[in-house]
C-alpha cells in the first residue's frame, strides 16, 4: 500500500507541475510549501503550550494562596518586582563587565561581577511587606523572543518566592503541599528556566541585560530556600544536571578572543548553585573527571613533546577555581555527610595524581599547584 501511495504521489507531481519546472524543481516547491506551513503549525502549538503552562501557573499560585492571585489581578502592570535581586545595580554590573575580564586572582574568582554578594545580600534586604502587592506584576507568559521567553518563567517562579518570603513573615497564609500534587508546571517552569539561561550563556551579550542577572538570583533564591528547594531538587534534580553538564562544556569549549568574561560569568553561577549541598556534590562530580582527563592529556603531550591546545589550557583554570571553591566549602560545613563524589570519581581523581603533578611542575606551575590544591582537599582529614 505504502508503494503504491508513493507512485501515486508521484504520477500526481509529474502530471500537475506547471510548464517551465522539472518534476524534481516542482518537488522540493511543493516540500518547501509544506515545511513551511508545519512550521506555522509547530508556532501555534508553541504558543498553545505557552498559554497552558500559563494557566496551570495562575492556577497553582490559586491553590497556594487564593489572596495573592486576588491581590495580584489588581496591580499596575508597569510595575516590577525585583525579588531577591532589588540590591543589584544593573548599571554598575554592565559597567563591571565591560572590562576585559583578566583578573583570575582568587579573591575575585566567585565576585568579581558582584553576583555572589548581591544575591546574599538580598536575602537578608528583601522587604516582606504589603508592599510587595502593590508591585507585583500580573503573570503573562506567552512570549515569543528569547529574552521574554527567558522572562516568563522567572516571573512566575519569583511569584513563589515572593508568596514563601510574605508567608513567612505572617503577611499571607500559604499551602506550599500543593507543589506535591501538581509537579508538571513547577518542572516545566524551572526547566525552561534553565534551558533560557543555557541559550545566553551560550551566546552572551555584553553588557548583560539585567534580566539575566535577575534570573540567576531568583534560581539561586529558589534552591537556597528551606521550603521550595527540596520541591525543586526533587522533581528537577535531573534537569539541573543537565543544566549544569551544559555550563561546564560551554566553559571547555569556548573558543572566542575575549571569552574571559562570559567564563567568569558562568563560572559564578555554579560557584552559587554550589551553595545547596546536593547540588555541590554532584557538580564536584562533574568536574573532577573534567580535570583529570585534561591533566591527562596535558601529560601525554608533555612526555612526547607534541603541541597541545592553548585555549583549552587557559579555559580549564575556571573549573580548577570552581571546584577548589566547593571543596573548600565542604570543609567548612560543621556536619559534613558522606558525598557522592568520595567513591569512584576520588579514587580515580588521586590515582598517581602524584606523578602528574610532578612531572608538570615546571612547565606549568600555576595548572600544577592547582591540582595540589585540590589533592590536599580531598587527602585532608575534614573529608574522609
Amino acid at each position: 500500500y505504502l508503494k503504491i501511495s508513493k507512485l501515486a504521489l508521484a504520477f500526481a507531481i509529474i502530471r500537475s507541475k506547471p510548464p517551465g519546472k522539472s518534476s524534481k524543481e516542482y518537488t522540493e516547491y511543493l516540500a518547501k510549501t509544506v515545511s513551511e506551513q508545519d512550521s506555522g503549525w509547530k508556532w501555534k502549538v508553541e504558543v498553545l503550550e505557552a498559554e497552558v503552562l500559563r494557566l496551570r501557573q495562575e492556577l497553582l499560585l490559586n491553590r497556594i494562596c487564593p489572596r495573592f492571585c486576588l491581590e495580584n489581578r489588581k496591580q499596575d502592570t508597569s510595575a516590577e518586582t525585583r525579588l531577591g535581586c532589588e540590591s543589584i545595580n544593573p548599571t554598575s554590573y554592565s559597567s563591571q563587565l565591560e572590562d576585559s575580564g583578566c583578573d583570575v586572582s582568587n579573591n575575585s574568582a566567585f565576585d568579581s561581577l558582584g553576583l555572589a554578594s548581591d544575591c546574599h545580600q538580598s536575602e537578608h534586604d528583601v522587604n516582606t511587606s504589603k508592599h510587595w502587592f502593590e508591585r507585583a506584576p500580573p503573570l503573562n507568559l506567552c512570549h515569543t523572543s528569547k529574552e521574554q521567553s527567558l522572562t516568563a518563567p522567572m516571573q512566575f517562579l519569583r511569584h513563589l518566592l515572593e508568596i514563601r518570603k510574605l508567608s513567612e513573615g505572617g503577611i499571607l497564609q500559604a499551602d506550599f503541599s500543593e507543589l506535591e500534587n501538581d509537579s508538571f508546571t513547577i518542572c516545566n517552569s524551572v526547566s525552561r528556566l534553565l534551558d533560557g539561561l543555557t541559550v545566553f550563556y551560550n551566546s552572551p551579550k555584553f553588557p548583560a541585560p539585567s534580566f539575566l542577572t535577575e534570573a540567576v538570583c531568583v534560581l539561586i533564591n529558589l534552591i537556597t530556600d528551606t521550603k521550595l528547594s527540596n520541591h525543586v531538587l526533587k522533581k528537577c534534580f535531573k534537569k539541573m544536571e543537565e543544566f549544569k553538564k551544559n555550563l561546564i562544556q560551554i566553559i571547555l569549549r569556548n573558543r572566542s578572543v575575549n571569552r574571559f568574561q562570559a567564563l567568569h560569568s558562568i563560572s559564578e553561577t555554579l560557584g552559587l548553585l554550589g551553595r545547596n549541598n546536593i547540588l555541590r556534590n554532584s557538580l564536584i562530580s562533574l568536574l573532577l573527571p573534567e580535570v583529570r582527563q585534561f591533566a591527562e592529556q596535558l601529560l601525554q603531550a608533555h612526555q612526547v613533546q607534541s603541541a597541545y591546545d592553548v585555549t583549552q589550557y587557559e579555559n580549564i583554570f575556571p573549573l580548577c577555581m570552581i571546584l577548589e571553591q566547593l571543596l573548600q566549602n565542604e570543609t567548612q560545613e560543621s556536619n559534613i555527610s558522606s558525598s557522592d563524589y568520595e567513591g569512584e570519581e576520588k579514587i580515580k581523581f588521586l590515582k598517581n595524581l602524584d606523578q602528574i603533578i610532578l612531572h608538570l611542575s615546571d612547565e606549568f606551575p600555576l595548572f600544577s599547584l592547582y591540582l595540589w590544591r585540590v589533592n590536599v582537599l580531598l587527602n585532608s582529614g575534614q573529608m574522609q
